[in-house]
């Protein structure tokens, strides 16, 4: 049975706030906390998509010396990006990438975000601000993806850690806005739905990174410089068996599996880095819409301008459109207007 709960949003990630500093490898021009770009919500509406993601670092409005303390004028630059949502009709999810005690990227975290108390209580009170901040604005216009990419449970974290830190955030969400839509990263990066919290009332958010071979080959933070050339069918993952379609329809089967259960389901990030060919990547990408199509769940490429973009992407065996001063990948665009 089909995701039914979730609109199926099409759209893209904005790193405006990725970073607090230093820009990243995958978005060198777009993340050194700025304001979002009212350019950027205008093309993505005027070319039929209807969804930005906001993944943001914490360190754009707190120090980690001071969880509790909010700069308010960075804080309204998202208020910005959620009216420029409102004027263009497009949902904005607000994302901690790096959140108190917890980033996928490093540098770690002073603090556990699974198991130091002082770490979950800043979480909480980033999470209740957020909620008092967007209360009365309907959640088809803005919603709360709580934490990118958990890891996979390990010594640093188990599933009970991640279950009981969840728990107590979506609580303390709920107790200031009892209607926003909260959405849950799975665990091990986004590849495991989480079964356990399926009784909670909140999406899910998958990834579309897989066979890791052709998402990130040859990116350094990944280590990708040591992958095999991409090929697809054919590419490959850590397992060293070649994946192909039916491989791929194997992987996103536990996440059709919780939408059947009444779970919404939506891809928060996907897309493969600038050094796969693009041949490649429109042949991967083309399968992996097809499926998420299928079983009625929407998506958000990472990102909308840089690496993995459409516009911006440094590809070498592109050939480019100007668009108004920026270099678009038509053939890539037309691809996701299919979808």
């Amino acid at each position: 049975m089909a995701q039914t709960v979730l609109p199926r949003w099409r759209g893209f990630n904005l790193l405006e706030k990725f970073s607090a500093s230093a820009p990243s490898q995958s978005a060198p021009n777009s993340n050194r906390n700025l304001p979002f770009h009212e350019d950027d919500f205008r093309w993505i509406a005027d070319w039929g998509f209807d969804f930005v993601r906001l993944p943001m670092s914490y360190h754009c409005w707190s120090s980690p010396e001071r969880w509790l303390e909010m700069d308010e004028p960075v804080l309204a630059q998202i208020d910005d990006a959620v009216e420029l949502g409102r004027r263009c009709g497009v949902h904005v999810c607000i994302n901690l990438h790096r959140a108190p005690g917890y980033c996928v990227n490093p540098p770690a975290e002073p603090r556990s975000l699974w198991r130091d108390a002082d770490a979950l209580a800043a979480f909480i009170y980033q999470w209740e601000a957020f909620a008092q901040r967007y209360k009365g604005i309907p959640s088809s216009r803005v919603s709360f993806d709580l934490v990118n990419e958990p890891p996979a449970p390990n010594e640093a974290m188990t599933r009970e850690e991640h279950e009981r830190v969840m728990r107590a955030a979506v609580a303390a969400i709920r107790a200031v806005d009892p209607d926003r839509l909260i959405i849950l990263d799975g665990l091990s990066w986004g590849n495991d739905p989480t079964p356990e919290l399926a009784d909670m009332p909140v999406a899910r958010s998958c990834r579309a990174y897989a066979p890791f071979g052709i998402s990130h080959y040859k990116a350094p933070w990944a280590n990708g410089e040591s992958f095999p050339s991409p090929a697809w069918p054919g590419g490959w993952n850590f397992d060293d068996t070649p994946w192909d379609r039916t491989r791929l329809e194997a992987h996103y089967a536990p996440w059709a599996d919780l939408a059947a259960r009444g779970v919404g389901v939506h891809c928060g990030e996907g897309g493969a880095f600038s050094h796969t060919p693009h041949d490649v990547l429109l042949r991967w990408f083309r399968d992996v819409l097809e499926i998420l199509t299928g079983h009625n769940i929407g998506w958000a490429l990472w990102n909308f301008r840089g690496a993995f973009g459409i516009l911006d992407s440094n590809r070498q065996d592109v050939a480019y459109e100007d668009w108004h001063g920026h270099k678009l990948d038509r053939q890539y665009l037309a691809l996701l207007r299919e979808f």
